[in-house]
């Protein structure tokens, strides 16, 4: 079976996501458990110059649907940022899931030809949609999914290489 932007995207992004909600679900159970202030985890960094939990989740979320609303021609939902609270952030995973779960295969067809331009504040760069999944919309995805791991684990919480990994056979790990 080949690999198609669609298996590289949608399945890849659902299981991270998966990742991300039981990490905000281990976070809590911390909190709870430790009796911890919530805001402790929500607003921790790793560095300074970084952005906290809360904006890691954020970014998760929104390369994952950027990404798959890019390669496809979809319009991707518009979210706030305005997340406070694990639970609110449990409801913007779910929302992501929702939306790119909801991208059929074929919504892919011909995404391999499309060019995908990207705007920061000070640049741009435009390149093909190969190049954009795997030099930026990926190691941006798995970035964001590893610091807020780091961020957990700094915190105490208990997660390790199979929170990281996900739903797995780790027998074969």
């Amino acid at each position: 079976m080949s690999i198609t932007l669609y298996r590289a995207t949608v399945p890849v992004y659902l299981r991270g996501l998966t990742v991300m909600a039981d990490y905000i679900k281990k976070a809590r159970a911390h909190c709870e458990a430790q009796s911890v202030d919530p805001d402790s985890i929500l607003k921790a960094k790793l560095a300074p110059d970084m952005l906290d939990f809360v904006a890691q989740v954020q970014r998760v979320s929104d390369t994952a649907k950027f990404a798959v609303a890019r390669l496809t021609g979809v319009e991707s939902p518009k979210f706030e940022d305005t997340e406070t609270t694990f639970d609110q952030l449990l409801a913007r995973i779910a929302n992501t899931e929702a939306f790119i779960a909801g991208i059929l295969e074929d919504r892919f067809e011909g995404a391999e030809s499309r060019q995908i331009t990207l705007k920061f504040k000070t640049q741009q760069t435009t390149m093909d949609a190969v190049d954009y999944l795997f030099k930026f919309g990926l190691p941006n995805f798995y970035f964001h999914v590893t610091t807020t791991h780091g961020i957990l684990r700094a915190q105490g919480v208990d997660v390790g290489k199979k929170d990281y990994l996900g739903p797995y056979e780790m027998e074969n790990i």
